[in-house]
């Protein structure tokens, strides 16, 4: 690494002084060197030695450094025992060393990759470092092979351990992926002669155990679940709290939930610093129906990922497994009756900040979780004025997204009807039909467009039956067809839904099942109901009863049952349903209508006092801790730090005072010779009357120094309008993480402060962000959305 480095190291000097300041001539030389490696460079060519050197901001190690973290790692508090031995003579190389196969462990691979570039940056010949790097990267072959290839130009000198290690993931990476099933079987036998050579090496025990469960994904069927058991139960006698408890509940999960109890109850606490540990345990519970204990998992995932977040100053959706452990974790609390914390969870996976890579309301991240979230419990438990209150707010705002307006409009229409606004629900039934008749329109339009052009390619071919040139032209129509189709069918299930609510406000039973049945995602007790009320008993209570066992240990259901029971004079059976939710009550909210309308029942039920139970811990869960130690319930932005710097005139920026007026768009630039930079700057100018008039300033963080400064100001002409400041010694870019510890040097960074100087949205990166009008949106939206109180 370090020959490596010095070997161009004159060249990278050159290359980086447009960055920190040179003379305009030096500038243009240094542009011109440039040159063919932005227009030009490909993946390859910017991982050889290119003499041309990298774009600012690019690792000077090639496209695969690109990626990844860029920020220096420490050593996190609550990661695992683990002890993997690696030749190092640097004792905190070795620690980062084990850190990182910790969090491999954990499939916290964003934070296995940082710590092994740590041990990198400490001892830059450990080839075990690049392992770790392309083992947190074992599924994306581009940037493994070239981790791996730095390993084995240094693997000299390595224990025979480690050097198995290397040569089996080598070949791995560089096997024909296409022979998936060949490759693996390679793979497994490889770590197993690891096994059978060093018997007391448990990590290699564990990474087997690891790829014999995934080998089903190679077309290798898992062909004794206990045999894979076997070999984590070899780990677990030398280290009880080996973090592989993990693997073992992937194991297990859908074979047989019960047998991994064991493992969920020790998985968190073995490497307390991960979330994921935590979340898996909920899978199991989840399994077995015992959503408190799923909960208490999945509230401890969430709680470890906020605390993690905010430490580090992340964005949420950035972690991975973030947004599938907190919507799991709210659809658990629906099942135990915590409204309102699935209402606040909700909500704050609503109001974190959105970003194109990681988080929009058409990808399945916190935004989009959140908003489903929050219309599945308002509606399940009839929350019908938050739903109306929350529709004029951002939470559940109306999009411009087609599939999200007709599903807002849907929930809305009834909550509307249930609140005996009819007009209002009118108006979304208006909506509805108006974007139901262009949809209807637009499908045949395309329909008959593409009939009329199969129809003219098929009269071509003079060879075709004439059968087949027709199933040629029924299938270009159904194509067609079937992209409105859903669009279609979404507005006519609005519709029936809000429809069938209004028939059933006014007691028109057939008409309101009728409607319901094709509303799309009605409770079915509603139906059951209906199904009583029209006088069919018998049907109502086997549709009632089918709905319940197919949700057991779930109180809304329960709740509804319980009801339907005493509408048909099943008091027995109510009686015990009745006992049933009781028993799982500990953590019901009972101000909700659903339970609140039980509670009139309790008396006639046998129950003439407070009818919710203490909750009541199972002895199998393991040792617990304080999950307030954990981190906070809710993600919450923080203050942005303050610096003050000057501009070409020298004039002072104060950031405590400018962040504290008004709503900021900070850009860190990276000097005058950077063209990327420029043309992020020449995207944001055109939008700075939109940026003022939404309230905005905006400012430029510039890594040049006073002469470079007044240079950038020359490029466009004197024409910068907004405030360019720099930071030549790049402390500030350290401040906001907008800084490459591990190559030192700085990095783009575009961020939105809010007028309190909270830092509500950022992207950090090898290249700038470059879309203005993103920037303008989300800023607008952050701004109208509350910050969680913790």
């Amino acid at each position: 690494m370090k020959s490596s480095l010095l070997k161009f190291l004159p060249l990278f000097l050159l290359v980086c002084q447009p960055v920190f300041g040179q003379t305009q001539d030096e500038k243009q030389d240094a542009i011109a060197i440039e040159g063919p490696t932005q227009e030009g460079a490909t993946a390859g060519d910017e991982n050889e030695e290119n003499t041309a050197g990298p774009l600012a901001g690019h690792s000077y190690h090639g496209e695969a450094f690109n990626e990844g973290p860029r920020q220096r790692a420490y050593l996190i508090p609550g990661m695992s025992n683990v002890d993997f031995p690696v030749t190092t003579k640097n004792e905190e190389a070795q620690k980062f060393f084990n850190q990182g196969v910790s969090a491999l462990h954990g499939f916290w691979y964003l934070e296995a990759e940082r710590a092994f570039r740590q041990v990198n940056k400490l001892d830059p010949d450990c080839a075990m470092a690049y392992w770790g790097m392309a083992m947190a990267n074992f599924n994306n072959s581009k940037r493994s092979k070239v981790f791996m290839e730095e390993a084995q130009k240094r693997k000299e000198g390595v224990t025979d351990v480690e050097l198995r290690f290397i040569e089996a993931l080598t070949a791995y990476q560089n096997a024909d992926p296409g022979k998936k099933k060949e490759r693996a079987e390679k793979y497994t036998k490889a770590l197993e002669e690891i096994c059978i050579k060093y018997p007391r090496n448990i990590e290699s025990k564990a990474f087997l155990a690891l790829q014999l469960w995934g080998n089903r994904y190679n077309d290798i069927p898992i062909t004794s679940y206990v045999a894979i058991d076997s070999i984590l139960q070899q780990v677990f006698a030398i280290n009880p709290k080996h973090p592989s408890h993990h693997y073992r509940i992937h194991l297990w999960d859908y074979k047989d939930a019960a047998t991994a109890v064991t493992s969920a109850s020790v998985c968190g606490q073995t490497t307390p610093g991960i979330a994921h540990m935590w979340h898996m345990p909920g899978h199991i519970f989840s399994r077995l129906k015992r959503y408190e204990d799923a909960v208490w998992q999945q509230e401890a995932s969430a709680r470890t990922d906020h605390a993690h977040m905010m430490r580090d100053r992340l964005l949420p959706d950035q972690i991975h497994n973030y947004a599938h452990n907190n919507e799991w974790c709210i659809r658990n609390l629906l099942h135990i009756g915590r409204v309102n914390d699935a209402i606040d969870l909700s909500k704050n996976m609503t109001e974190n900040p959105r970003h194109p890579r990681y988080n929009s309301l058409t990808r399945r991240g916190s935004s989009y979780y959140g908003r489903a979230r929050l219309f599945t419990t308002l509606y399940m438990y009839e929350r019908w004025q938050d739903m109306v209150n929350l529709s004029q707010t951002p939470y559940l705002e109306e999009t411009t997204n087609e599939t999200e307006k007709v599903k807002q409009w849907k929930y809305v229409g009834i909550s509307y009807v249930m609140l005996e606004q009819n007009d209002k629900a009118d108006e979304l039934k208006g909506k509805l039909n108006e974007l139901l008749s262009h949809n209807q329109a637009e499908r045949t339009k395309a329909e008959e467009a593409a009939e009329k052009k199969a129809t003219e390619e098929q009269a071509k071919d003079d060879k075709k039956k004439k059968e087949d040139k027709k199933k040629a032209i029924d299938k270009a129509k159904s194509d067609a067809r079937r992209a409105w189709d859903t669009k279609v069918r979404n507005c006519e299930q609005a519709l029936a839904a809000i429809t069938g609510y209004q028939h059933l406000v006014k007691g028109e039973v057939k008409e309101a099942q009728e409607h319901l049945k094709k509303g799309g995602t009605i409770d079915r007790m509603i139906l059951a109901k209906l199904q009583l009320a029209n006088g069919d008993k018998e049907g109502a209570l086997k549709t009632g009863e089918g709905h319940v066992n197919s949700h057991q240990n779930e109180v809304q259901p329960l709740c509804h049952w319980i009801e339907l029971l005493v509408e048909a004079d099943e008091m027995d059976r109510a009686r015990k349903a009745f006992d049933s939710l009781r028993d799982i009550s500990g953590s019901v909210d009972l101000e909700s209508p659903v339970f609140a309308r039980v509670s009139t029942l309790a008396t006639g039920l046998g129950c003439d006092g407070a009818w919710k139970k203490e909750l009541e811990v199972q002895n199998d869960v393991g040792e617990r801790v304080d999950l307030d130690s954990l981190g906070p319930f809710r993600w919450s932005p923080l203050p942005a730090e303050e610096f003050t710097l000057r501009d070409y005139r020298n004039k002072r920026f104060v950031s405590a005072r400018e962040f504290n007026s008004k709503p900021t768009v900070v850009i860190f630039y990276l000097g005058a010779g950077c063209l990327s930079c420029t043309e992020q700057i020449q995207k944001f100018i055109p939008k700075i009357d939109a940026f003022e008039e939404a309230g905005f300033q905006v400012v430029a963080v510039s890594s040049d120094d006073n002469d470079g400064l007044k240079q950038s100001i020359k490029n466009f002409d004197g024409k910068v309008p907004f405030r360019i400041v720099n930071d030549p010694e790049l402390n500030v870019f350290k401040q906001y993480r907008a800084y490459d510890d591990f190559e030192e040097q700085p990095l783009h960074g575009t961020f939105i402060i809010d007028a309190n100087g909270f830092v509500r949205w950022n992207d950090i990166s090898y290249e700038p962000f470059m879309d203005p009008d993103f920037v303008l949106r989300e800023g607008k939206r952050l701004l109208n959305v509350e910050i969680a109180n913790q």
